[in-house]
């Protein structure tokens, strides 16, 4: 989707004009002719349009000159705030992206107070962002399944537009990155081809480091190896580095989970529905997609993101349940299921961060449990700190980003649950309290001093029906919400 911005415009053939709650009035000062805003105001009326935030009106008017009819489209902003631009920009385009329409005109001079730059900035990349899809694996799509629109161009926008639509620009580069790969399949997207999609980097000035088996052997990291025996895919861990204000300190670290596709091994998953598993990167997804939007925008901060990345196959060589690994940190781990394989690999990259770039704040993401599904649904993912203060910003970035979390308490009673028997610790507790368990767990490689947050978000990841950003599929979940902790929190 190609986003444009001019000062004015000839009469477009799809006219679209914002408007604010109660606003209907002021369709008379967009510059139409008499009678067509006339006959424009009165269908809104009858179709009881009042300018809510994503509804819209569509009427179709007389050409100009004697042309084909042309469309004016009444889309309501309500109270003209960030929330609901964005949510008047996601409708537009899940609107018309099918309709036939190739370019739309939104013309923001209309307005008795227009918004300012941020505003309208926020508008245009959600648009931009709800017309992402992966028709790529498609070979016989129907004509009227094919995507039409393709520019939206905007006139009237205020002075400082340019400039605050290169942030907002910089998330839609990092959800498209974040959405290819939760929504490439497992055949396509394995760790070795993680890396390689992630080389773009690069060009943005992104360091990258990857270490391979060998390396991660030599430096015992037996969980996350574990995981990996199983498989014909070997293993990776890739580190993203972005030097945005320079030096050798890490402001934050961003760990991401990326079991690349997950059966569950020799502790099988159901078939049904195990094709959804190609998504249980996603946190891996969101710290990639996260460090292409601070790139992009040159942020003024040094953010490192590590990610862990094994697919998790049932074989004769796979890890089984009752083993014992080491893990990188020294501790043991009696496996008792192998379907909780994310702390395994979690657990191992974040001793390696902390041992190599020495954050003093960790955010990890992980699509870790189904019981976060239970407790939260799709609504919100869940939230676990160490450290009032994160928490709180976190959850200040979450209601800015409109990627929503959910503080989970922690305490010493539910980390008794995970005692072994036979080693350090077991990788799962009972039943109960599975999310809370689950970060317990990460909680014990956590190093004294050091900040840390883990957002379970495993409901967060894919849809099954349209949201404002995204259509039904990869949500990108994460990339706005670190983006906005990283520029809240530790840029200059």
């Amino acid at each position: 989707m190609s986003i444009q911005f001019a000062q004015r415009s000839e009469t477009p053939p799809a006219l679209v004009l914002p408007i604010a709650t109660g606003g209907l009035d002021r369709v008379a000062a967009a510059g139409l002719d008499d009678a067509v805003a006339a006959l424009v105001a009165g269908a809104a009326r009858a179709g009881r349009f009042d300018g809510d935030a994503g509804s819209i009106a569509e009427v179709f008017v007389p050409g100009i000159e004697g042309g084909d009819a042309g469309r004016v489209i009444l889309l309501g902003i309500g109270d003209g705030g960030g929330v609901a631009l964005e949510k008047a920009g996601g409708a537009l385009t899940g609107r018309f992206l099918l309709s036939g329409l190739t370019e739309l005109t939104v013309d923001f001079g209309a307005l008795a107070t227009a918004p300012d730059a941020a505003g309208v900035a926020r508008f245009a990349a959600t648009a931009a962002q709800r017309g992402w899809r992966q028709d790529g694996y498609r070979t016989k799509l129907p004509e009227r399944s094919k995507p039409t629109l393709t520019t939206i161009t905007i006139v009237g926008a205020p002075d400082g537009i340019d400039d605050a639509f290169v942030a907002a620009d910089a998330i839609t580069q990092g959800l498209n990155l974040t959405r290819t790969l939760v929504t490439d399949p497992p055949n396509v997207l394995y760790p070795v081809s993680f890396v390689e999609k992630c080389r773009e980097l690069e060009a943005l000035g992104v360091e990258l480091t990857v270490l391979d088996e060998r390396q991660m052997a030599e430096l015992g990291m037996g969980a996350l190896l574990g995981v990996s025996l199983g498989s014909e895919k070997e293993a990776r861990l890739l580190a993203m580095r972005w030097h945005g204000k320079g030096g050798d300190t890490t402001d934050v670290a961003l760990v991401g989970k990326g079991v690349t596709f997950d059966t569950g091994g020799i502790s099988l998953k159901p078939g049904p529905g195990m094709e959804d598993m190609k998504w249980d990167m996603g946190g891996a997804g969101a710290v990639a997609g996260a460090m292409k939007a601070i790139a992009t925008r040159k942020a003024k901060a040094n953010v490192v993101g590590v990610v862990g990345l094994v697919e998790n196959m049932p074989d004769g060589k796979a890890m089984r349940p009752g083993d014992v690994v080491t893990s990188m940190s020294g501790q043991t781990i009696e496996v008792l299921n192998t379907d909780a394989e994310g702390r395994l690999v979690l657990c191992d990259v974040l001793t390696w961060v902390q041992r190599t770039h020495s954050p003093k704040t960790i955010v990890d993401l992980a699509t870790l449990t189904g019981a976060m599904i239970i407790s939260l649904g799709s609504e919100h993912g869940g939230m676990f700190a160490n450290d009032d203060s994160l928490a709180d910003k976190l959850l200040a970035a979450s209601k800015e980003s409109g990627d929503l979390l959910w503080r989970f308490p922690l305490s010493p009673a539910y980390d008794k649950l995970l005692d072994s028997p036979i080693a350090d610790m077991k990788n799962i507790g009972p039943r109960g309290a599975g999310s809370i368990t689950a970060a317990q767990f990460l909680k014990r490689y956590i190093e004294d001093g050091v900040r840390w947050a883990h957002l379970d978000i495993a409901g967060m990841v894919w849809a099954d029906k349209p949201g404002t950003h995204h259509d039904k599929g990869a949500t990108g979940f994460g990339v706005r919400l670190l983006d906005r902790f990283v520029k809240d929190n530790f840029e200059e």
